[in-house]
């Protein structure tokens, strides 16, 4: 009878809804809902740790810069890695051995997190569905975003949202402290390095050639007009023109977003694609973000986290200015001490990049400013730094809960 109740529109709407997620129809980026709920309903996540994630497959490369810390964090603490879309949980339970489990209601969510035991759980973006887990009062939520940059996003109002956020160093609390109002960035930010740098460090191909070579790794068109730093469509073309013909071999490294919320990027990419090809140059595919380090003696990028992590290589690179008026940066030292590429100057970036490879006069500065964005590089110490950072957020966590759970039986005693 209370089928009866609901209306038939209703009812349609939800039974359509059903078969588009069922049949993998649904837009892009939108997760289809296809949760293990019913099979969840008695259960308890293993280990400390849960990493939220409700994003598509589209936004998985946000995750995957973060598979090695995680696998050390599950030995030390145990991880599960909770989505909301099916079909990422699956690509997920194939590229990493971690537990994933996939919810969609948030009934379940917060019932499984509070049954659990949960003392953590972890972010790598601001997407908006993350609050379905931020409405938990028994863990405390930490922020990793996917990599630190002078780009708008990194000084969001949406980090007062997480308890705390981990950083890679004092650029970024510093960038947090100058461009962010109420917030208290000294004491919600700890700064842990990048401590993929030592989980994914791998054997890398020697160079097979002498032949100098720039890497170019613009970022993807932003989610909105203020985060509209992309030179794919302004700068690139005149740009690898120029390297090619002042003898620079040049590796293109496309963005996994490109194209996804602006179509002309999308076509702009398969330009640049067959455009360094013919020149000679690579398009980089499958490749790790070292590789292409390893193989490149100058970067040219865009503002994005790539350049801050490029400095750990002491070797030169150039960021692009933004032709797009609305951008904006939440520039720190780095944009004043590396040349800015305008998209007027674009077709002088051959004679530019060459300058800066023959005489490198701003070496000394950018090792200087290494330690300031990336925090101790010594191998290992940035992983340390992670597992330390949850390992006492965990006992923190603990002592807090405890307090809380106190106050609660005392209300519930003065009721009765």
């Amino acid at each position: 009878m209370a089928f009866r109740t609901i209306p038939l529109r209703q009812r349609l709407r939800s039974a359509g809804g059903k078969l588009l997620r069922r049949y993998r129809l649904l837009p892009g980026g939108m997760p289809d809902g296809l949760g293990d709920d019913e099979a969840l309903r008695e259960a308890t996540l293993d280990g400390e740790v849960v990493v939220y994630f409700p994003d598509t497959v589209d936004s998985l490369y946000q995750l995957r810069s973060w598979y090695g810390p995680l696998q050390e964090l599950h030995r030390a603490q145990g991880v599960t890695i909770v989505c909301m879309d099916s079909r990422a949980a699956a690509k997920i339970r194939a590229e990493v051995p971690l537990p994933v489990v996939t919810i969609a209601l948030d009934a379940t969510l917060d019932a499984i997190i509070l049954r659990s035991g949960t003392k953590l759980v972890l972010y790598v973006n601001y997407n908006p569905l993350n609050t379905a887990a931020l409405r938990s009062r028994s863990a405390i939520h930490v922020s990793l975003l996917h990599g630190d940059s002078d780009k708008i996003v990194s000084v969001s109002n949406q980090v007062k949202a997480y308890d705390y956020s981990f950083v890679a160093g004092q650029a970024a609390i510093d960038r947090l402290e100058r461009y962010t109002s109420l917030f208290d960035a000294p004491s919600r930010c700890i700064p842990i390095g990048r401590p993929a740098r030592d989980t994914d460090r791998m054997p890398v191909a020697s160079r097979t050639d002498d032949c100098t070579t720039v890497l170019y790794a613009p970022t993807w068109e932003g989610g909105q007009a203020s985060a509209g730093y992309s030179s794919l469509r302004t700068h690139a073309a005149a740009a690898v023109r120029s390297l090619a013909e002042a003898g620079l071999r040049v590796i293109y490294r496309p963005h996994p977003l490109t194209g996804v919320r602006v179509p002309e990027f999308r076509e702009a990419d398969q330009a640049l694609r067959e455009q360094v090809t013919a020149v000679g140059g690579m398009v980089s595919e499958g490749r790790s973000l070292q590789q292409d380090f390893a193989n490149a003696d100058l970067l040219l990028c865009d503002v994005s986290a790539v350049a801050n992590d490029w400095l750990s290589t002491g070797r030169p690179l150039i960021i692009t200015r933004s032709a797009d008026r609305q951008a904006q940066d939440a520039a720190t030292e780095l944009l004043g001490v590396v040349p800015r590429l305008t998209q007027a100057k674009a077709e002088q970036a051959g004679q530019i990049a060459r300058d800066l490879l023959e005489n490198d006069t701003l070496q000394q500065e950018r090792v200087e400013l290494t330690e300031y964005y990336l925090g101790d590089t010594t191998p290992g110490a940035s992983l340390q730094r992670f597992l330390d950072a949850c390992r006492h957020l965990s006992a923190r966590r603990d002592e807090l809960w405890e307090r809380i759970q106190e106050q609660e039986d005392s209300a519930r005693g003065d009721r009765t």
